[in-house]
């Protein structure tokens, strides 16, 4: 979309914004069955569009495991069609407050209203589920949306803007596509919500621009994950448990373990432990179709610089897989690291790939400290079957979300929020939150005929006011 430079002139996004805003105002709560039938189109041509996705995604990423894309991509926006289906008439019902005998006679409900355009900034990593995902969320809420979608998935977009023009008109669901410049304008729109997915870094200038407008925003980052490995956990268990949410997509997730904790007594034989149960999995990595690609040259060069800024300040590299990186193909096997220092870039920043930090500790509270000195990360990871350490660590760490003896699955939790906190991000959505977070619960009491108001109107200082006084000021 090319933008206009006259400052006198309506950009094509804001011209965009008011016909979607105009389109909304003409029916600004769509009942039930009309939500309900916009949600199933959807979902049948989300199922029809499989294939084209599957491909798609592979082209955009040089190669993408067929099955990583139906289980991380389309899967989820799926069964969170299904999910919000099942719940949405439970969603749309006011709720009944309790007015208060200084109310009373009087009721109260809170009504979930729609709050109108709702703005959804995609990331590259997972486009269909990041996308389409909240996209349904806003739909069930009975909004309109505009999707930006990101410019390092060209192949990906076109499908998702294909599928995504048979079901819905440009008034109801528009998809807007750019660099970061087009990214930039999008985020100062006026929108009624705002949804960004990406870094951290990004969000701030999202967030700078949203309150121009004063526009609320949900920021889904991301941080530095942690795995802590207690000491009673068998390492072959914990590998088992952990080993996947780092393989998937290639580590490029938000919530991949981005760095392992293990007691220094094992972190040799949890090295062994995760290189016997890669090669169980992956095998020879250039010559697995299961395992993906590093998105593009930017991504991967960003990672071969990190990985030689730890090799140049000490760090002892080991491959997973005990095979060369295949810069042809932009494929890593996961590099295990140790001996960090915290002035390596991958202690200081967020992975997004198949590089894996070891850190040794000797006490668990040594472990607790070392993730609350840092910034709260979007997900822990807890390896322990000993119910004492799993609640210590609960109860004395801050995180978006926490898996027990498991990565990455909770945010396939439909019936959970998923957010971050601090750094990592602001808000929810998934599940009956994200309904909550793209509707506006609007408080509504009423009276019949009988008034008890009029007791406090002036003048003041009557015999009943005094006696209202005794009884609620106390």
């Amino acid at each position: 979309m090319n933008m206009a430079t006259d400052p006198t002139q309506i950009s094509p996004l804001t011209e965009l914004l008011q016909r979607q805003r105009a389109s909304y105002l003409a029916a600004p709560n769509p009942d039930y069955a009309i939500r309900k039938e916009r949600l199933t189109r959807l979902k049948t041509a989300l199922l029809n569009y499989q294939q084209p996705l599957v491909e798609a995604l592979s082209q955009d990423y040089g190669h993408r495991s067929t099955d990583d894309s139906l289980i991380s991509d389309i899967m989820p926006v799926v069964n969170n069609i299904n999910y919000s289906l099942k719940n949405l008439k439970k969603w749309l019902k006011p709720s009944r407050r309790h007015a208060g005998i200084l109310l009373a006679p009087a009721q109260v409900k809170v009504h979930y209203q729609p709050l109108g355009v709702i703005g959804i900034i995609v990331p590259w990593n997972f486009p269909v589920m990041l996308s389409i995902g909240p996209l349904v969320t806003a739909i069930a809420a009975g909004n309109h949306a505009m999707l930006k979608l990101s410019e390092f998935t060209p192949a990906t977009n076109k499908v998702i803007k294909q599928l995504l023009t048979e079901v819905f008109d440009e008034s109801h669901v528009a998809i807007v596509e750019g660099e970061a410049d087009v990214a930039a304008q999008f985020s100062a729109l006026p929108f009624d919500h705002l949804l960004f997915t990406g870094s951290t870094t990004v969000g701030r200038h999202v967030m700078r621009a949203a309150a121009n407008n004063l526009t609320p925003v949900t920021l889904e980052l991301g941080g530095k994950s942690p795995v802590i490995i207690a000491p009673d956990m068998p390492l072959e268990i914990a590998v088992e448990r952990m080993i996947y949410g780092k393989c998937l997509n290639a580590g490029q997730i938000c919530v991949a373990p981005d760095y392992v904790l293990c007691p220094n007594a094992k972190v040799n034989d949890f090295i062994q432990a995760y290189q016997a149960k890669f090669l169980a999995m992956y095998g020879e990595v250039a010559k697995n179709k299961d395992y993906g690609s590093i998105i593009n040259a930017r991504q991967f060069d960003r990672l071969m610089a990190v990985l030689e800024d730890a090799k140049t300040k000490g760090a002892k590299i080991i491959s997973a897989s005990n095979e060369a990186i295949d810069s042809l193909n932009r494929k890593i096997p996961t590099q295990l690291i140790t001996h960090t220092t915290e002035d390596m870039q991958l202690m200081q920043e967020e992975i997004f790939g198949p590089l894996l930090p070891i850190i040794g500790y000797d006490t668990l509270d040594e472990a607790i400290r070392y993730i609350n000195l840092r910034a709260r990360p979007l997900a822990l990871y807890v390896m322990s079957f000993d119910e004492a350490n799993q609640q210590k660590i609960l109860q004395q760490t801050h995180s978006g979300g926490v898996c027990i003896n498991e990565t990455v699955f909770h945010v396939a939790a439909d019936d959970a929020p998923f957010g971050g906190i601090g750094p990592s991000g602001m808000g929810h959505y998934h599940g009956k939150e994200g309904f909550l977070t793209f509707s506006h619960a609007k408080t509504v009491l009423s009276r019949g005929r009988f008034n008890t108001g009029k007791f406090v109107h002036p003048p003041y200082g009557t015999f009943i006011q005094r006696m209202l006084m005794k009884l609620f000021l106390r």
